[in-house]
């Protein structure tokens, strides 16, 4: 008795998959491509911004400097993105009229609250 296998057709199935796969990856590679040459871009726009600009941002020129001398291939939004939230971090997260010794409760707090001018 002789088992017949059906070659061509898993063959071609195989083949098809394949190909969808490589398209799959290829298409990717140039989404990838588009976005990092969007955030290139953007990054360009941020290095024309002056001093005041840029802090209110959060960033500094030497941050756009140092986003720029990495390698090509790697986002610079990344590099600026990480140290505004470095900075973000680090500074209080309370009102910037209350000082220390009212943030930790050492002193009574007022039962009113006066509300100060914005500057």
């Amino acid at each position: 008795m002789r088992a017949n296998f059906p070659v061509l057709p898993l063959a071609g199935s195989t083949l098809l998959r394949v190909s969808f796969a490589a398209l799959a990856l290829v298409t990717h590679w140039l989404k990838r491509l588009a976005q990092a040459r969007r955030h290139r871009r953007d990054a360009r726009v941020l290095a024309g911004l002056d001093r005041r600009m840029l802090a209110d941002i959060g960033i500094t020129h030497g941050d756009v400097t140092d986003a720029f001398s990495e390698p090509f291939w790697q986002d610079p939004t990344a590099l600026l993105r990480e140290r505004v939230n470095e900075r973000r971090s680090s500074r209080p997260s309370s009102s910037r009229y209350e000082t220390p010794a009212v943030r930790r409760g050492t002193y009574a707090q007022p039962t009113h609250r006066r509300v100060l001018p914005m500057l």
